[in-house]
């Protein structure tokens, strides 16, 4: 009777509490299994890549440095060739070519190095470049072959067995700096930019406004010296700065400067010198340029 009276009375309604919220009651687990099936995707997230994928990668990075080493070839090729013709036509005299393209191999080779890949073996595929211009100048200079069109751009009398000198020892030091340094040390971006840049902008400007000699050297200018010291310092802190734009390098500009100068002086100190009929300007000037960097810089790139 009375739960009838209740289920139909307005007052009684009204005087009644409301019931309490309903409550979620949580009880700990210790369901192992689904622990571990919940931490799955992130494990396997965490796990090494599958050999299948790394051989992919593997192979598309060859595929990638392979590429850029044909292009690099074919652009050094082409440097040698324009030059050729330049001065075939006599629009760039001979001497002037070749001091042209002495500054730009080396300053293009290194300049092509970030295009490469990531992985451990791109600086291999780099260094084919300068292999295989090492076989070419070996195999014209011992006359085994014959094209009077590379002596007479990168020689200065023309003979075959010049190509066993200077470009020779050119291209070495290319060689030894993509295997030993590559893009990520200061020592052999400077070392490069000084024997590249530095000696040939000295040969250009001393030839033409050398008059007053070195005290020390005849051969040598003081107009020839000041300006492998200029152009050296530029076109090391240039590329420096090109590397560290791609991340490869990281310095401290202000101590960098002083250490690229320092640099910059015992290599045009050590090309000045009366030496050269002994030992080429391509071997006494990066290696100047290498032990004074390695000095200053050290093994760390800062």
């Amino acid at each position: 009777m009375w739960r009838g009276v209740a289920a139909h009375s307005p007052l009684l309604l009204r005087a009644l509490p409301p019931p309490p919220p309903p409550t979620l009651l949580l009880v700990p687990t210790t369901n192992t299994t689904t622990t571990t099936t919940s931490l799955a995707p992130l494990l396997r997230a965490s796990s090494p890549a599958p050999p299948r994928l790394r051989r992919v990668a593997a192979a598309a990075a060859a595929m990638h440095d392979g590429a850029a080493a044909a292009l690099v070839m074919g652009g050094a090729y082409s440097l040698v060739l324009a030059f050729d013709k330049l001065s075939e036509r006599h629009i760039v005299e001979q001497s002037l070519s070749r001091k042209i393209v002495h500054v730009l191999s080396g300053i293009l080779f290194m300049s092509s190095w970030p295009f490469f890949s990531s992985s451990a073996a791109a600086r291999y595929f780099a260094a084919i470049v300068p292999l295989l211009n090492c076989i070419r100048l070996l195999t014209h200079g011992l006359r085994l072959f014959t094209n009077e069109a590379l002596i007479k751009s990168v020689t200065r009398e023309g003979k075959p067995e010049e190509l066993l000198r200077g470009p020779l020892y050119y291209v070495i030091v290319l060689l030894f700096c993509v295997l030993v340094f590559w893009r990520d040390s200061p020592v052999g971006v400077v070392s490069l930019s000084m024997m590249s840049g530095g000696d040939g902008f000295a040969d250009i400007v001393g030839r033409r406004y050398g008059a007053i000699k070195l005290p020390y050297n005849r051969k040598k200018s003081w107009v020839g010296s000041i300006s492998m010291f200029l152009s050296g310092f530029v076109f090391s802190i240039g590329m420096l700065f090109y590397f560290s734009c791609f991340g490869y390098i990281c310095l401290d500009w202000e101590r960098a400067i002083w250490k690229v100068a320092l640099v910059s002086f015992a290599a045009t100190l050590v090309e000045s010198l009366p030496i050269s009929d002994v030992l080429d300007d391509n071997i006494s000037v990066p290696l100047a340029s290498m032990l004074t960097a390695f000095l200053v810089f050290g093994s760390s790139p800062q």
